[in-house]
């Protein structure tokens, strides 16, 4: 099930579905196998740790946990819009990623 994954890290995105529908961020990981992405400041749980040694603290501390990709939109980097990619060959046979609503480079 899993294939080719035209979100990158770096990319600034938007939440299309679930709790944190609109919220846009940028994404720090991509997980390829399981079809996610880690965005930062979405879809945060809160995680109970323990203190494991003298130097870490225990607490609550908040945990970006992903989103599959599907339901996440990249966004245009000339209007802010979310878009598709899509992508084009140029003459020296390099493969670039283009907004395909507007036609520009991602």
């Amino acid at each position: 099930m899993s294939g080719t994954v035209k979100i990158r890290k770096g990319d600034r995105v938007r939440v299309l579905t679930g709790k944190d529908r609109g919220k846009e961020g940028v994404v720090m990981r991509v997980l390829p196998a399981e079809n996610k992405v880690i965005v930062e400041g979405v879809n945060v749980a809160k995680k109970h740790q323990k203190a494991r040694s003298a130097t870490s603290q225990g607490g609550i501390i908040d945990k970006d946990m992903p989103l599959p990709v599907p339901n996440v939109a990249v966004l245009s980097p000339s209007d802010g819009k979310p878009t598709r990619i899509g992508y084009k060959v140029l003459d020296d046979g390099s493969k670039i990623r283009i907004c395909r609503r507007t036609g520009a480079e991602i």
